[in-house]
């Protein structure tokens, strides 16, 4: 389970930042930045984990405790985004960089530090806006990891569901744009929409045949 060692370690404002979404054929990618303001209490600490690993009512539960947590000024939850077009023109691993740094901007004053889930966190200034570290299987490990990947994945889900209902037939409800054969056979027989990632190989194919 993740505890708040590592943020305690390396003293001053720590942030904790993960991403939702490198995968996917469609849909933007989102990340989230979370400062916690002192060790969480025991019982926001419980619903903590790596989202992956949280059922869908979990995940929400976590979510509605973190929002509650910022409003008390227990904590400071920022999230950013980059759309399908902004990865089509930059690549995912840079638009997975620019969502970080937006996420980043969002918490209000900078953080000393943001430690980054996984091993391939973002070095130049420009990146993102202050120091980092990577931490492999971070969601597991930190509590502002974790927090932080919950609030990618509940928005990222979210935003997945509004695009379900703008998009009929493709499944994005179930499948949240990931390339399952559902979402393939759709892509096959409806062509790409606007939430399609350009330069993903099944997506492009599939743009050649509608032109």
């Amino acid at each position: 389970m993740p505890d708040y060692s590592l943020e305690l370690a390396a003293g001053g404002r720590v942030a904790g930042v993960d991403e939702a979404g490198r995968g996917p054929l469609a849909g933007p990618v989102l990340a989230g930045a979370v400062v916690f303001h002192g060790a969480p209490d025991a019982a926001l600490a419980r619903l903590l984990d790596d989202s992956k690993k949280l059922t869908p009512v979990r995940r929400e539960q976590a979510f509605a405790a973190l929002r509650e947590a910022a409003r008390s000024g227990r904590a400071t939850v920022g999230w950013g985004a980059a759309t399908a077009a902004e990865i089509g023109q930059l690549n995912i691993l840079r638009a997975t960089h620019l969502a970080m740094w937006r996420a980043v901007r969002r918490l209000g004053p900078v953080p000393d530090l943001a430690l980054i889930d996984g091993n391939m966190a973002p070095r130049a200034p420009h990146l993102l806006p202050c120091r980092t570290a990577c931490v492999v299987k971070g969601d597991g490990t930190s509590l502002s990891i974790a927090a932080a990947s919950i609030v990618a994945k509940v928005l990222r889900d979210r935003a997945m569901l509004r695009f379900d209902r703008h998009y009929p037939g493709y499944g994005f409800a179930l499948h949240a744009g990931y390339p399952t054969p559902s979402h393939r056979e759709a892509l096959r027989r409806l062509g790409p929409t606007p939430q399609h990632r350009r330069g993903f190989a099944p997506v492009d194919q599939a743009a050649l045949l509608f032109g």
